[in-house]
């Protein structure tokens, strides 16, 4: 069992860089099976999910190569259709993106029901609206996701979305690229990962258009041919050392990322007293001497405030004067961490999707765990402020997500290690009676 210890009090002063988008890679490293060629992937974060997508298209059939720790070569030409691993299909929910995947390429799909992290109910439902649209009959039975277009293959349509999706939005994007005639998407997400399946798609000839607003069109096409592509840096990485460099009082220019993603959580850390400097591939966040102000967060879809960065935001808002409300709008069941943060002297009621923050002087480190991906993340942030040691356990959601992020931190002077303890479940004597 491992876990991370922080000593908390120091400030982040330095430079850090940005690693490789996770969910955009994982998008990207799936839908190459539509492609039937080679493919070379640069920027790839060095996280489990990465590893994770990478071993289910390799059990697949898939040839990989690693050329550095940040670019793989992905060779699909043998990948063979409905044989991805239910076991690891079940540990990520961006796995869901196979049945899309081998729609496009095999007519039909079969795959394990998606894991993840769980903030409550994750409906495919329009997922399989989406399919239906394109000529598939997809049936959910025994954790499995079967879809067959096999009769009449996949053909062009026009689908409203009745709530904003960035998977289904993604998924149908990726049936459509080879499906016969053009496919309109309404009300689709407009999430910077979007955009780059599509940049990545349209590299290796598809015919995407409008990623990046409400209405995207997909003209498909015969055959797709191999690339090389770079995936785009993590906005939600940049947010989190952003937020950690505000919380200890630090000064942090944070590199290679994309400024305008960063826009929703740069005006509202601005908003806070934190200064914020945007620079063409970079941003810098001083917070030296600064008073956090209250504030009120309300998550959204792209480009709003992203819900992947409000675990994070909250332990800010625990430190700000006043009063400060969240509202969170997109997941139900997002503030499981907040007991976490209680637990080092945060003053935080929660009622349904709000949550009210009463400002403390400070944290004080304690015993936490990560619960979940971005809550993991900010149980980090509040242990480099807290004052004193933390301690965190269930650090595999956290490597889900975050590319040697204990690394990065001690670069820019955190006093933060990863350590490996015993596991007091194993070997212990078994009861008697």
């Amino acid at each position: 069992m491992e876990k991370i210890i922080i000593n908390g009090g120091k400030p982040l002063l330095g430079d850090v860089e940005i690693s490789g988008m996770k969910n955009a890679a994982v998008a990207v490293i799936l839908s190459t099976i539509l492609v039937e060629d080679i493919c070379v992937l640069e920027n790839l974060p060095d996280i489990s999910d990465v590893a994770l997508s990478l071993e289910i298209l390799s059990r697949m059939g898939a040839q990989i190569r690693r050329r550095s720790p940040t670019t793989v070569e992905i060779n699909t030409k043998t990948v063979v259709g409905g044989t991805a691993p239910y076991d690891l299909v079940r540990k990520m929910r961006a796995s869901y993106y196979i049945i899309g995947a081998e729609l496009g390429r095999f007519r039909r799909a079969s795959a394990g029901f998606p894991g993840g992290c769980d903030f409550g109910v994750r409906p495919i439902d329009l997922h399989i609206k989406g399919f239906e649209a394109l000529g598939a009959a997809v049936t959910v039975d025994n954790g499995r996701i079967e879809a067959d277009a096999s009769e009449g293959g996949l053909h062009g349509d026009s689908i409203y979305f009745d709530i904003n999706s960035v998977g289904a939005t993604i998924n149908i994007i990726i049936a459509a690229v080879r499906a016969k005639g053009t496919t309109i998407i309404e009300n689709a997400a407009r999430e910077p990962h979007v955009v780059d399946l599509a940049n990545f798609l349209n590299a290796c000839g598809a015919k995407i258009s409008g990623a990046g607003t409400d209405v995207i069109k997909i003209r498909g096409v015969d055959r797709l041919y191999g690339c090389t592509y770079a995936i785009i840096p993590d906005m939600i990485e940049a947010a989190t050392f952003m937020i950690a460099a505000a919380a200890t009082g630090g000064h942090l220019r944070i590199n290679n990322v994309i400024p305008k993603h960063l826009e929703s959580i740069s005006a509202k850390m601005e908003e806070m007293g934190v200064k914020i400097e945007e620079l063409d591939d970079a941003v810098v966040v001083d917070s030296t001497g600064a008073a956090l102000n209250r504030a009120t967060v309300r998550t959204q879809p792209y480009p709003g405030f992203p819900t992947d960065a409000q675990p994070q935001m909250a332990v800010l808002l625990c430190l700000a004067r006043g009063v400060s409300t969240l509202y969170e709008n997109v997941w139900d069941n997002r503030f499981k961490y907040v007991e976490e943060l209680q637990r080092m002297g945060a003053k935080i009621k929660v009622d349904g999707n709000t949550a009210i923050f009463e400002g403390v002087p400070s944290l004080c480190g304690a015993p936490v765990r990560a619960v979940d991906l971005r809550a993991g993340a900010a149980m980090i942030v509040a242990g480099l402020c807290a004052v004193g040691h933390t301690e965190i356990e269930e650090i595999h959601h956290i490597e889900r997500g975050y590319d040697d992020i204990v690394g990065k931190l001690r670069s820019v002077g955190a006093d933060i290690q990863k350590v490996s303890v015993p596991d007091p479940y194993v070997n212990a004597p078994k009861a008697v009676g």
